[in-house]
This record gives structure tokens, C-alpha cells and sequence, in this order.
């Protein structure tokens, strides 16, 4: 037999090396999530492992969309208290109320997005749990808004070799498939070089939810197929491997009495099944999957996506109503204590401000929200998985330095790819 070619060597090694980090990471993912993750702020990698023991071990994570310092801190309160890992999301609406409702720049929701972000990092390992940081819908119009936060996450990886976000979605889901899967492919190009992870949806998620309205859509539209699902995977898969997909099977945004929404989870199996026949893998949960909609599933419902690869559930609505109830409870409870600065029960000339301090009932709105996100693990699993860390936290706001050169060229190479995808968007 001829001797090996150094090419063939390369193969050789090549071969081994995939062979070797899938074992790896089939290997961390039987392990405990402490050992495989850290506390704070996730990236890069360390997501892929979160995902990945996720999955792998029949959980997912609760995305919950945040407004305001108060009710991120909500949230993070809650995966301390219930030992969980958690998803901080923000969503156009939300960064635009983020940097101030009297601000009208067109920059606005992309520089209170930042804001949010910037909170997080600066507050989350002290909460000892792993956090992602992502953005919730994008949908074609607010692309602008998905290119300011990119930009920020391109000068923060300049700086510190990660992004600022860990993950960003794309809704496209309005568009025909084949525009919705090209303007992903193009900006995943642009993510993959930073380990950003990329969320997208195709089918469409009906009901209302911060501006976009799906209630008049056709319901054929509420449930996607396989084929669908492996067109994304397909194309997404040749750029890398750090993207998950939202496929609708009848979710609705909004509040809804369980049984009023007619959900088809055991349609998620089938997608993976049929993905895992065409590229003739093993795994019988090779995609990541995303559940949205989820006011007014039943338990069964939400186990059953779960149990098909759903890592990540949005959580909006009913915390909506948490954190106002907290505070409306409050009010009830206080009334006759919050009608005048002077002049209670106790006496016409006690004063009042330990009763209508902000920090007292917005306390009360955050304990409330805290509670309901803690529903929420309990029911997707994740309660429990990452006994928070009693280490000393402190802010992640950037230590890694990289090559400045190189950033130069990164940065640069990624404001050319993005005026292209701009261009190809106004086109279509």
C-alpha cells in the first residue's frame, strides 16, 4: 500500500479531532451543569455546552422579556432562588422604552438594547447562575435595529473577544421561506466568526406581542413542516453549528385559558426525525428548537416540547401580569397609606414615604415576577440544575484583549457584509 499523503494525515487528524469534541461534548453533557458552565454571563462555547446539556438532559431554559433594570433583576433573583440558568431578553419595544420613551432617534431601541446588556454583565455573576443575554424578534422592518446591536457586539469582541449579546434572533417568518432563510444565512456569516448564537423562526406564531399582530394569519401558517425545518438547518448548518429554530406548531403570543389554544408538540418530533434521516446522524434530537407562545399551554404540552429538543421557552406575558400584580396587591393592601404624602390610619400627621418609596412597590411588583419565573423553571426543568455559586461575583464587562489588527480587519469585514445584507433586504 502507497504511503499516507500528508493530505491524508490531515484527514486522519481531521476525523479524530470531530470524533474526539463530539465525544467531549456528549461527555459534558451527562455531567453536573457547575462543572461544565460558570456563573455569570454565557458566550461563544460555553452556550453551546449549556444547550447542549440541555438538551441532552430534558430541560430548557426560560427566556423572560425584560424592560427595565427592576425586572432583570427580577429574573436573575429567581434563577438564584430556584437554582436555574436563565434567559434575559429584550425586544425593539423594550429597548426603545429601556433609553427613554421621549427619545425618537432611529438608534433608540439599539442603544437601550445595549443598556439592558450592559446591566446584565454588570450585575449577573453576582447572582452565581449562568446567564444569556439575548434579543428577542426581529422582524424585516427593524433590521436596523439587529444591525445596531451587532455593531455593538463587533466593537465589544473588538475589545474583549466575545461578544456583548449571546444570541440574537431574526423573525423573518413573514417572508417567504426562501428570503427568510438567504437574510439568516447572511447574517449568520457575520455572527459565526464571534460565537454569537443565532435564533430564527419559520412558520408564524400567531396572536399580538410588542407591535406585530398575527391574529388575522391563516392557521396553516401557525404549523410548519419538516421540509421547512430542513431547509433552515441545511442552509444554516454549512455556515456552523450555533443556531437554533422556532417552528411553529400552533402557538399564540397573548393570554389564554389552557385548552383555548390548540397546540401540536408532537409535531417538533417529527421534524427532528426527518432531519435526522436526511443527514443520517445519530442523534435523534439533532436540532435546537425553540418554543414561543406558551401562555396558556398545559403542562403536558410544554413536557412534550421539551421532550422533542426545545431549549429555550419565551416568557412574556404572564410575567407582564406578575410583576403589575405584586404591585397591585400592594396598592390594595396600602391604600389608605398612599393617597397623601401626610395623613394615615395611624394619624393625621404621620407621614407616608416608607409606603410609596419606589423601592418599596416596585419590591413588590419584583417579588411577584420573581415567583412567576420560578413557575416557569419548575415546569420546564430547569429548576435545580445549577445550585447557584456562592463564589464572589463580580462585573463582566470585558478582560480579554485580541489581536488589534486583526479586530481591524474583523470589524471592517463585518460592516461590508452588513451594508450587503441591507442592500439585498431593500431589494427584495
Amino acid at each position: 500500500h502507497p504511503l499516507p499523503t500528508r493530505y491524508d494525515a490531515f484527514l486522519l487528524l481531521l476525523a479524530s479531532g470531530i470524533r474526539f469534541s463530539v465525544a467531549a461534548r456528549r461527555s459534558q453533557a451527562t455531567m453536573s451543569l457547575t462543572d461544565v458552565v460558570p456563573p455569570g454571563v454565557v458566550t461563544g462555547d460555553d452556550l453551546v455546552k449549556l444547550l447542549d446539556h440541555a438538551r441532552a438532559n430534558g430541560y430548557a431554559i426560560p427566556a423572560v422579556n425584560c424592560t427595565s433594570s427592576s425586572t432583570i433583576n427580577a429574573c436573575l433573583e429567581a434563577a438564584k432562588k430556584y437554582n436555574s440558568p436563565v434567559m434575559i431578553q429584550v425586544s425593539n419595544g423594550g429597548g426603545a422604552f429601556m433609553v427613554g420613551k421621549a427619545i425618537k432617534d432611529p438608534n433608540a431601541a439599539a442603544a437601550g438594547s445595549v443598556a439592558l446588556a450592559m446591566h446584565v454583565r454588570s450585575v449577573a455573576k453576582y447572582y452565581g447562575i449562568p446567564v444569556v443575554l439575548h434579543s428577542d424578534h426581529c422582524a424585516k422592518k427593524l433590521l436596523p435595529w439587529f444591525d445596531g446591536m451587532l455593531k455593538a457586539d463587533e466593537e465589544f469582541y473588538a475589545k474583549y473577544g466575545e461578544p456583548l449579546f449571546s444570541s440574537h434572533m431574526l423573525d423573518l417568518s413573514e417572508e417567504p421561506d426562501e428570503e427568510n432563510i438567504a437574510i439568516c444565512a447572511e447574517y449568520f456569516k457575520r455572527m459565526a466568526p464571534m460565537k454569537i448564537w443565532l435564533e430564527m423562526e419559520i412558520g408564524i406564531t400567531g396572536g399580538e406581542e410588542d407591535g406585530v399582530n398575527n391574529e388575522d394569519v391563516d392557521p396553516e401558517k401557525l404549523y410548519t413542516s419538516p421540509e421547512q425545518v430542513y431547509a433552515v438547518y441545511d442552509a444554516l448548518s454549512k455556515i456552523g453549528d450555533m443556531f437554533s429554530i422556532a417552528a411553529a406548531f400552533g402557538n399564540v403570543h397573548g393570554v389564554y385559558k389552557p385548552g383555548n389554544v390548540v397546540l401540536s408538540p408532537e409535531r417538533l418530533m417529527k421534524h427532528q426525525a426527518y432531519t435526522k434521516e436526511q443527514i443520517g446522524c445519530e442523534d435523534d434530537k439533532p436540532i435546537y428548537l425553540v418554543m414561543h407562545g406558551g401562555s396558556g399551554s398545559t403542562d403536558e404540552e410544554i413536557k412534550t416540547a421539551v421532550k422533542a429538543g426545545v431549549v429555550k421557552m419565551n416568557i412574556d406575558t404572564d410575567t407582564q401580569w406578575a410583576y403589575w400584580d405584586g404591585l397591585r396587591a400592594f396598592e390594595k393592601e396600602k391604600h389608605d397609606y398612599l393617597q397623601g404624602q401626610i395623613g394615615n390610619p395611624s394619624g393625621a400627621d404621620k407621614p407616608n414615604k416608607k409606603f410609596y418609596d419606589p423601592r418599596v412597590w416596585c419590591r413588590k411588583a419584583e417579588e411577584s415576577m420573581r415567583q412567576r419565573v420560578g413557575v416557569s423553571m419548575d415546569k420546564l426543568g430547569s429548576a435545580g440544575q445549577y445550585p447557584a455559586s456562592s463564589e464572589p461575583g463580580c462585573a463582566q464587562l470585558g478582560e480579554k484583549k485580541v489581536d488589534i489588527v486583526k479586530a481591524a480587519g474583523f470589524v471592517a469585514a463585518g460592516a461590508v457584509v452588513g451594508s450587503v445584507i441591507t442592500l439585498l433586504a431593500k431589494k427584495k
